[in-house]
């Protein structure tokens, strides 16, 4: 173990020398350049130090690759070259052999596999970052998923998270204040700590497993905590079609789904003031009653009533198109900085239209929205090009950092399947104008 910790420690040692020598000799080369060549460097520099982690990070299996991982879904709190090169990690990785999983099983159930399963899959028919999810029988003929936590990857977590940290901190990249780069990395920190302790995500999926009872369409698999640790977790075997089929089904099915999707984050938001803030779409399957399956319960995000209710006024204030209430919002959740310089209305209005368009809000949006021939993420970059002036008042937020991730990941997901829906009675159902 000390001897894994340490060569993962000098390779992550060895990738942040290298990165601060890169952003030395950038800087001292390009010292007397104009704005112009200095910018080109930078975005240079960034492609390059993005690379570089993402492939020292994406042969380190574990907690360092997670936070790759999540590093790559927060792309506002990190430059667009960085963020691109760790998206690469958020492709599967290669699996674990399986002596190594079954030596875990064993260790954390105190049994033999063949006494615990009558049958036991040593493929595995899914494999990320901290573990891998094994089809299996138990012995009274139960179908079940074991999902394997890879070893000592609790154990590195803190020290992966610190280099990776320091790694960014050098090269320039975390341009923020101090006290915002340890909010936002106390939360990445916290979320990496609850997906590794699943005890923690067997507990969260009895919670929504209750919260969603009453809708017989969204299927939540139940734990079977016999078969479970901290380290192991069975569940119920609940299938269903990746969303790449779900996007040829008639329309009137994708509307299910879509509605279905739309209730299960705002419904958890609103009534539960906890999130599955993970909607990547291979945690969900689908089938064709219009059923929603959501798997993986690790990264969820609970929520004061103050900060709801702020959420809410938020959206009250964007619906209404109230442009100085929703700049006050903003300063609230730590978005817009406290400052005095003017921020025209129109700015607002613009990012409001594109925001609120997919939602089928009037008068942006009069009727169904074809999510389909959504064309509202290529007018964020072109927008965001021409408000560059005012970025600077703007920063992440840690209050909303993983519901802004939430909001975005369901947006896609409803864009891949390509759905024409009208969205705006399902805001009227959580939010009163």
């Amino acid at each position: 173990m000390a001897k894994t910790s340490g060569k993962r420690f000098m390779k992550l040692a060895g990738m942040t020398a290298s990165i601060a020598g890169k952003a030395a000799k950038n800087s001292f080369k390009h010292l007397s350049s104009d704005e112009e060549k200095r910018l080109q460097a930078r975005s240079e520099l960034m492609q390059d130090v993005g690379v570089q982690i993402a492939e020292t990070l994406g042969e380190m299996k574990g907690a360092v690759m997670k936070v790759g991982q999540i590093a790559s879904q927060y792309k506002d709190v990190f430059p667009p070259e960085v963020a691109t090169a760790l998206e690469k990690l958020q492709k599967d990785a290669p699996p674990m052999p399986y002596t190594q999983i079954r030596a875990q099983i064993e260790r954390e159930l105190k049994a033999p596999v063949a006494e615990l399963f009558s049958e036991f899959e040593e493929t595995p028919f899914a494999a990320a970052s901290i573990g891998q999810v094994h089809k299996a029988v138990l012995l009274t003929g139960q179908k079940v998923v074991v999902k394997v936590q890879y070893p000592d990857v609790d154990e590195n977590c803190d020290s992966d998270l610190k280099q990776v940290r320091m790694a960014l901190k050098i090269a320039g990249v975390l341009n923020m204040s101090k006290q915002l780069q340890a909010q936002l990395f106390n939360e990445i920190r916290q979320s990496l700590h609850d997906e590794l302790d699943y005890i923690k995500e067997a507990h969260n999926l009895r919670v929504f497993g209750a919260f969603h009872a009453e809708d017989e369409r969204l299927v939540i698999p139940k734990v079977v905590s016999s078969h479970s640790s901290k380290r192991v977790l069975t569940l119920t075997e609940e299938m269903g079609e990746p969303l790449s089929v779900a996007a040829t089904w008639d329309n009137d099915i994708k509307q299910k789904i879509a509605k279905r999707l739309f209730h299960f984050t705002a419904g958890q938001l609103f009534g539960l003031y906890r999130m599955h803030c993970d909607p990547h779409p291979g945690n969900f399957a689908f089938r064709k009653d219009g059923s929603v399956v959501a798997y993986d319960f690790g990264g969820i995000r609970s929520y004061s009533d103050s900060e709801v209710q702020l959420f809410r006024r938020f959206a009250k204030h964007a619906i209404k198109g109230d442009v100085t209430a929703l700049e006050q919002d903003l300063i609230a959740l730590d978005i817009r900085r406290d400052d005095d310089k003017n921020i025209p209305g129109e700015f607002y209005e613009k990012w409001l239209s594109m925001g609120l368009k997919p939602l089928s809000i009037k008068p942006y949006q009069d009727g169904a929205f074809d999510f389909g021939r959504s064309q509202i993420h290529h007018e964020v970059i072109a927008q965001m090009r021409t408000s560059l002036k005012y970025f600077g008042q703007f920063q992440p937020s840690a209050t909303t950092m993983m519901l802004d991730r939430t909001i975005s990941g369901q947006y896609w997901n409803l864009v891949n399947l390509g759905v024409e829906i009208d969205l705006s009675p399902l805001v009227d159902a959580y939010i009163d104008v």
